[in-house]
């Protein structure tokens, strides 16, 4: 297994996201302040693969997983193995109450040479070769496939703890044996002898148990077997005497059965006919249907002549005139009166408004001549203030005149020098102008104010005269539409008429729809009473018919009375001779029963001289049901005949394998098997050790142990011995990794499956060192990883050690979350 890419959200100290990249890295530190994060790391990747961490101790404490504010923490895991891509996925949330569980876990195979940079938008179907697991359950199983380590020796093949190696090392003989008990899993034999012992225990439990079952079973011996056989015979002869007796019941049966019947179909032929009973309205039915349908001719009439009246009122009002069009021809006088009344008002506001026009349109005037003398007045005042400023500006020149001298504006001699006036020209100028300025501006106002109402009046005079064109059109319309019609006295009149008429009309339909109801509620009674006599001769027809077969005589369809009466009579007559028949028929009964009887007694003598209870309906199938549970229970002594015999091979083959268990736990004690296993684990671990400890110390050292303590061969010092005690510190990392790696070696191969090693962790403080030593860690690292055969990490927080690794994850953490940023290549 070989970490390519790990992201972290909300797990432990690292509240937010954040990601780990391993791509191109093949030896790489892990550095940072104590308690900064840097162990959280590889707990973040065992927890990705397995659901727990070995700091947690247990598997159930995923709670550890969480950061203390956080309600969920996701970790997702790209690896490698087997030379495929992976990405494993676990979330963990805190519910309401504060409890906390795996809510997802998901293990899929990435397609070859997808670009990890998806993974930031989401994977699609393509991306995934194979969807390996989706619950909790299902990733560890898948895990343990792919990775081909379980979580024990994960833990101890992948992510070593060096200090437990070196203790390894210079432990006692005991001491180590305990360690490699535990490293190596042989506690699996000691679980084995429990078990053989257990199995033995049950074995003999079970040898117990068949011995009791046997015992039970002492009631099949041959005899038994023979009376078992012999009643099987007895209930074959009863069944055959029984088949025979029973086609002879079969026919008593049928002959009884048949006379019950021909019994039961005279007393219902008599209870038929004794039921003919004529019915009390038969008489009256047909006077009643008569009067209702002299009620209904009488009816119609009445209805006829409402309908005629009605339609002579309809011809009068319709002859009358359109009152939809008199009506009109009045709302237009109506109107007319109106528009006349109105056309004058509007008159007299038009002359006002074009009034108010003149007057407003003189007032512009006036203000806009008004306007134009203050502008000239103000154009005079301009004049007059240049004027002064060159008065001004000349007096200012005075006190450098001279007599003779030359003008300085116009170079001519000065012959006399000009009056100095008492007072500046200028300020009685500019008082001029802002007095001819103000009265300009406040005519220029004047003109403003007048010209906006003459447009108001304009505005005013034009809608007026809108106006007054409309009502001047609208009472021509009306002029042209009223023209040769009637007065409005005349219209109203006639409306008047219509409207009598109209009242007159209705009052005819409400008694044209009353005669109609009268007329419908009279036909009902007379349906009502036809249906009353059909009812009365249906009924007379089923009866009749109801005695078909016994030949009715025929009936008079014009009086049901009398149909009734002659069907009664004939009914009575023939009940009475069918009475006089009944005697002979229950005789016949009689007899027939008392034949059925005689056999049922002979298949009774049959079932008490062979032990049976009396038959019942069946006797065939009673005989048959007995003589198959005679030959069951035969069947059943034959069976547990061969039961027993099955226990007995049983018992041998039970007592054979008690044996064998209690065999096996006495081989397997720990004073024999295990001492014996642990001495071959520690050659094999010692020769593996040892290549390593050569590569690494550049062909200096060997491994070897003799009686459980372990020496190295210095080969620098002609083959020296020497003890692991006399090492530097450098070399024990050296002795103590090499050991680390051959067992882990042997870890792997004990593996369930087949594991993949392409990645190994130190996580190992190397504070303790002097600087020898650790150039000396450094050099074994450096070397582990150029094999190339691993990616090698240290978890440091040493800074010598971690400049000479080539890739470093610098861990740093605030009050916040921890961060990781890669430095290096």
């Amino acid at each position: 297994m070989r970490p390519v890419r790990l992201d972290l959200d909300g797990f432990t100290v690292f509240r937010e996201p954040t990601t780990v990249d391993f791509t191109d890295t093949d030896f790489f530190a892990l550095v940072g302040p104590t308690g900064s994060g840097k162990s959280t790391v590889l707990d973040a990747v065992c927890f990705a693969l397995y659901g727990t961490v070995p700091r947690w101790g247990d598997r159930r404490a995923i709670a550890n997983a969480l950061a203390p504010s956080a309600a969920e923490a996701r970790v997702r895991l790209i690896f490698e193995s087997a030379g495929k891509r992976y990405v494993l996925t676990r979330v963990v949330r805190r519910d309401a109450k504060g409890a906390v569980t795996t809510k997802h876990a998901g293990l899929e195979m990435l397609a070859p040479g997808l670009d990890l940079a998806k993974l930031e938008f989401g994977l699609e179907q393509d991306d995934i070769a194979e969807v390996l697991a989706g619950t909790p359950g299902e990733v560890d199983t898948a895990v343990l496939t792919v990775v081909g380590l379980p979580y024990e020796q994960f833990t101890k093949c992948v992510v070593l703890p060096q200090g437990d190696f070196a203790a390894f090392l210079h432990a006692k003989p005991a001491e180590r044996q305990k360690i490699l008990v535990n490293l190596l899993g042989l506690e699996v034999y000691g679980k084995i002898r429990e078990r053989a012992q257990a199995e033995a225990t049950t074995a003999e439990a079970r040898l117990k148990v068949l011995d009791d079952q046997l015992h039970a079973l002492a009631d099949i011996d041959d005899a038994a077997l023979a009376a078992a056989s012999a009643r099987v015979e007895a209930l074959g002869r009863v069944t055959a005497a029984v088949d025979a007796i029973v086609p002879r019941l079969a026919d008593a049966d049928r002959l009884a059965g048949q006379a019950a019947t021909a019994l039961a179909a005279l007393d219902a032929e008599i209870g038929r006919l004794a039921a003919v009973t004529i019915p009390p309205d038969a008489a009256g039915l047909a006077a009643s249907a008569a009067t209702a349908r002299a009620a209904v001719a009488g009816a119609m009439d009445a209805a006829r002549a409402a309908e005629e009246r009605e339609e002579k009122l309809r011809g009068e009002l319709q002859s009358a005139g359109d009152a939809t069009a008199l009506r009109r021809l009045l709302d237009h006088h109506a109107a007319r009166a109106r528009l006349v009344a109105e056309s004058g008002s509007v008159r007299a506001t038009l002359a006002g408004a074009e009034a108010e026009h003149r007057k407003a349109a003189a007032a512009l005037e006036s203000a806009r001549a008004d306007a134009r003398s203050a502008l000239a007045e103000l154009e005079a005042a301009r004049e007059a203030y240049q004027a002064a400023v060159a008065a001004d500006r000349a007096v200012a020149l005075r006190p450098h005149l001279r007599v003779g001298d030359a003008c300085p504006v116009c170079t001519q001699t000065v012959h006399e020098l000009p009056t100095v006036p008492h007072e500046p020209a200028v300020a009685a100028a500019e008082a001029a102008g802002k007095r001819a300025r103000k009265r300009s501006e406040a005519a220029d106002k004047a003109v403003e104010e007048r010209d906006r109402s003459a447009r108001d009046l304009d505005r005013a005079l034009a809608t007026a005269r809108a106006h007054a064109q409309q009502l001047e059109r609208r009472l021509a319309e009306l002029d042209a539409e009223l023209e040769g019609a009637p007065a409005p006295e005349a219209l109203q009149r006639d409306l008047d008429g219509i409207a009598a008429l109209t009242r007159r009309l209705e009052q005819a339909g409400a008694e044209v729809r009353k005669a109609r109801e009268a007329q419908r509620g009279a036909a009902r009674q007379a349906d009502t009473a036809e249906e009353r006599l059909r009812s009365a001769w249906r009924a007379f027809d089923g009866a009749r018919d109801g005695l078909a077969s016994f030949g009715p005589p025929p009936a008079n369809r014009d009086d049901l009375a009398d149909a009734w009466a002659t069907l009664h009579g004939w009914a009575t007559g023939e009940a009475g001779r069918r009475r006089a028949g009944r005697p002979a028929a229950q005789d016949e009964v009689s007899a027939a029963q008392r034949g059925v009887a005689g056999i049922r007694d002979e298949l009774a003598a049959r079932f008490t001289e062979a032990g049976l209870p009396a038959p019942g309906g069946d006797p065939a199938r009673d005989a048959a049901v007995a003589l198959e549970r005679a030959d069951a229970a035969r069947r059943r002594i034959e069976e547990r005949r061969a039961d027993a015999a099955r226990m007995r091979e049983q018992r041998d083959e039970m007592g054979r394998e008690a044996q064998i268990a209690k065999a096996l736990a006495q081989h397997l004690r720990a004073d024999r098997f295990e001492r014996w296993l642990l001495a071959e684990a520690l050659d094999s671990l010692v020769e593996g050790a040892s290549r390593t400890l050569r590569e690494l110390s550049s062909g200096q050292y060997d491994l070897g142990h003799e009686k459980g303590e372990f020496f190295v061969v210095d080969h620098h010092d002609a083959g020296l011995r020497r003890a692991v005690r006399t090492l530097s510190g450098g070399e024990t990392f050296q002795a103590s990794l090499a050991l680390a790696l051959a067992l882990s070696e042997q870890l792997a191969g004990l593996s369930a499956a087949s594991a993949s090693l392409e990645s190994i962790v130190l996580d190992e403080g190397f504070g303790t060192l002097d600087t020898a030593t650790l150039d000396t860690v450094a050099v074994t690292l450096e070397n582990l990883a150029a094999r190339g055969d691993r990616m090698v990490g240290v978890v440091t927080h040493v800074g010598a050690l971690a400049e000479r690794i080539p890739v470093r994850f610098e861990v740093r953490r605030d009050a916040r979350t921890a961060r990781i940023e890669r430095v290096g290549l």
